[in-house]
């Protein structure tokens, strides 16, 4: 029995456990949907409403914050709010910007499109209230480094109500799912669809590298060693450079699929406003069609799991309330501008709706898109997917880290060894089946919703009344 049989049989059972559990299914009116993504729609309804609109009435401000180069120099942090917002996008852009939303196009329509995009309008009030929890109840170490996110806010907010054994369970239990989450989708999957992309830019099976899997996840796992040895200042350097740079060469890329098609884009709008509320839309009506665009917004900018808090944690800052405001241009980038421009290439070149009907490989459909137009781009394309799954594993590995010092203690022995085991994994994602594995990281991963939205109810109130504060400060300045 080979290491891939042993672990399926191993995982497989777990694995259908937990996703079961996890994406449990509502019904209503014949149509089915997760419940999870129900439970992340909510809340960001619900904060949208709170916080009186602050991702429309607020981004101007967010604006603001990003490009001002000053950090206050006598705070607590590691990062510039350039460097942690661009830490926090590279976990979140990645593969499924590129292949989920055609998945998700294949199966719904055009009308996804516009769902996809107020469900993440609505995801960036979720962010803002996550991460400004993560800059309010962050520790400072004994190295002057800081740690945060939702372990840190659920232990210390319980805690400050008088709920310290419960918050202290949540903080664990979050720790644990993250670091668990980390090394499957946050690393093996980045990893293996790293090599599957380096496979096709090299030849496929003609590649030196096709029966070589583990020399390129040796290659790719000493290239992120060497940035994560130097903790998130590093990460924050690397990803300040890459993700600007990746994001602007895809959407130029996708402007220029648009460009050449421009004639379409009339009709290709009608039938994404059309799609969206017709009751004959594909998937079986408006309904389905909107629960198909929430849900992949919501795998999209991973909104409402906490894990972008974690890197916006080490912001150099004394207002938590400004990475908050940051943090609102995430879900804005990754999901309303990223995920609506693979959208348009999409519908305006090979879309066809007898794509609902045949299984579909979503790189490969995004592909054909821009070949469809550009002869040769699918090339280009391959590379920046290898970045994106690069980027994602230098910003997942500092969310487990996080997770781990969270658990057994910040020293450099604790970090040294969650480092090389993180390392290891990457190597073993380009060589085993993934499959069972993955189903259980994707299930853990959601998981951590349920917590982490609980404790964002309970401590709104306070984040309210720190924004409060901020305004009136800032009132006063001018």
């Amino acid at each position: 029995m080979n290491i891939d049989q042993k672990i399926d049989n191993f995982f497989t059972p777990v694995s259908i456990f937990l996703t079961e559990l996890v994406f449990y299914e509502l019904k209503v009116f014949d149509l089915s949907f997760p419940l999870i993504v129900v439970w992340l729609i909510v809340a960001a309804l619900f904060f949208t409403f709170y916080f009186n609109f602050i991702n429309i009435f607020g981004l101007k401000h967010s604006l603001h914050l990003l490009k001002s180069k000053s950090m206050q120099t006598d705070s607590n942090g590691e990062l510039s709010h350039f460097q942690a917002l661009s830490t926090a996008v590279s976990g979140t852009v990645g593969i499924g910007n590129i292949g989920g939303v055609a998945i998700a196009i294949s199966i719904g329509g055009p009308g996804v499109t516009f769902w996809l995009i107020i469900a993440g309008l609505l995801s960036m009030t979720t962010k803002f209230v996550e991460c400004s929890l993560g800059v309010i109840f962050r520790t400072t170490n004994t190295d002057g480094s800081v740690s945060g996110g939702p372990m840190y806010y659920l232990e210390k907010g319980f805690e400050g109500r008088g709920y310290l054994r419960l918050g202290r369970f949540l903080g664990m239990f979050y720790a644990f799912a993250i670091i668990f989450g980390c090394l499957g989708i946050g690393n093996m999957f980045q990893a293996n669809q790293a090599y599957e992309q380096f496979l096709f830019l090299t030849g496929n099976e003609n590649s030196f590298f096709s029966n070589k899997a583990w020399l390129f996840g040796l290659m790719i796992a000493l290239s992120v060693a060497v940035v994560i040895v130097g903790g998130i200042k590093s990460i924050g350097k690397v990803a300040s450079k890459l993700v600007p740079f990746m994001a602007i060469i895809y959407v130029i890329g996708c402007c220029l699929i648009i460009i050449f098609n421009i004639e379409k884009l009339p009709s290709t709008l009608h039938a994404i406003i059309s799609g969206a509320f017709s009751p004959d839309s594909l998937a079986g009506g408006m309904i389905a069609v909107m629960i198909i665009g929430f849900q992949r917004a919501a795998f999209s900018n991973e909104s409402g799991l906490g894990s972008a808090a974690i890197a916006h944690s080490a912001v150099k800052t004394n207002d938590p309330i400004t990475e908050g405001y940051v943090a609102l241009l995430e879900p804005l980038i990754d999901t309303v501008i990223i995920c609506t421009m693979t959208s348009l290439v999409i519908l305006m070149t090979i879309y066809d709706p007898l794509l609902a009907n045949q299984t579909i490989q979503g790189v490969q459909l995004t592909s054909s898109a821009f070949e469809s137009s550009i002869v040769g781009s699918s090339i280009p394309l391959s590379f920046i997917a290898i970045l994106f799954a690069y980027t994602t594993i230098l910003a997942w590995s500092y969310y487990g880290l996080k997770g781990w010092t969270y658990l057994f203690g910040h020293s450099n022995l604790t970090e040294y060894i969650f480092k090389f085991g993180f390392c290891i994994f990457i190597i073993l994602g380009c060589m085993i089946n993934l499959e069972s594995v993955l189903a259980i990281s994707d299930a853990i991963i959601f998981i951590v919703a349920i917590p982490n939205i609980i404790g964002l109810y309970f401590l709104a109130p306070l984040v309210k009344k720190e924004l409060q504060s901020y305004k009136s400060r800032q009132i006063n300045l001018q």
